[in-house]
């Protein structure tokens, strides 16, 4: 009866902490840095300053890039540089995130990425969309919500509920969390059409959360790639992701 007793304190103390630090496991904001090199514009959003680094010559095609949950977006601006001479590109800091101003929140990334969106698309006749990992979430939200040109997720995840559900099977998640970033909900209101890049050897998002997002938009929608001998974190490495997206973005 002790034993049990000592089980059942701990698992609501692990739930408890889990509960209230759910924020600091999904959100890893980076420092900003020193971007002289670069172009950076500042954005205000209900009360927030979203940082935003232009990369490129003004175009009449633009892409808008959201990084990773611990990613320094200005890290792309090199490749980006030599990938994509004929766009203009984007690379949004979140809030909290690399001089951006205000809290991280699922509400509050999509309120930034939609205003991101109409500040860019004022300026250039089309507009496509990036997101990776966690950026995946916000982009494919966008799609959902603006008519993007093309839409590129990189290692995507049908939700963040469903990767917590697995993390931590043996706690009700549905009920504790707060930020679920469900993808496949808004899958279906995506009209353009979709690159989904995904790594061979990713250890964070399992294959089949990525299969299920793909799954979710309309047959032959998505052009799938998988880049061989890449990891979640190492994917960009590798000359084959920066080709495909080069590719998909000059059809």
């Amino acid at each position: 009866m002790l034993i049990l007793k000592v089980a059942m304190v701990l698992y609501v103390g692990f739930g408890v902490v889990l509960y209230f630090a759910q924020n600091a496991l999904i959100y890893y904001p980076t420092p900003e840095v020193d971007g002289s090199d670069t172009h950076a514009e500042r954005i205000a959003v209900d009360g927030a300053q979203i940082k935003v680094w232009v990369v490129g010559s003004p175009s009449a095609e633009a892409l808008i890039y959201f990084g990773g949950n611990a990613e320094d977006v200005h890290r792309n601006a090199a490749d980006v540089r030599s990938t994509l001479p004929g766009r203009t590109v984007y690379l949004v800091n979140y809030r909290g995130y690399g001089g951006s101003s205000g809290e991280p929140g699922e509400q509050a990334l999509f309120a930034d990425a939609l205003a991101v969106f109409d500040h860019v698309a004022a300026r250039h006749e089309r507009v496509a969309v990036m997101g990776r990992s966690l950026g995946s979430g916000v982009a494919t939200y966008l799609a959902s919500e603006r008519t993007v040109e093309r839409l590129i997720l990189v290692t995507p995840y049908d939700s963040v509920l469903a990767i917590a559900q697995r993390a931590y099977p043996f706690f009700p998640v549905g009920l504790m969390l707060r930020d679920r970033f469900d993808s496949v909900a808004y899958a279906a209101q995506v009209t353009s059409p979709v690159l989904a890049l995904t790594a061979a050897n990713d250890d964070m998002i399992p294959a089949a959360n990525s299969q299920r997002l793909v799954a979710a938009f309309r047959p032959g929608q998505v052009e799938q790639v998988v880049v061989e001998r890449a990891g979640h974190h190492d994917i960009s490495a590798w000359p084959r992701y920066w080709e495909a997206i080069a590719t998909f973005l000059q059809r």
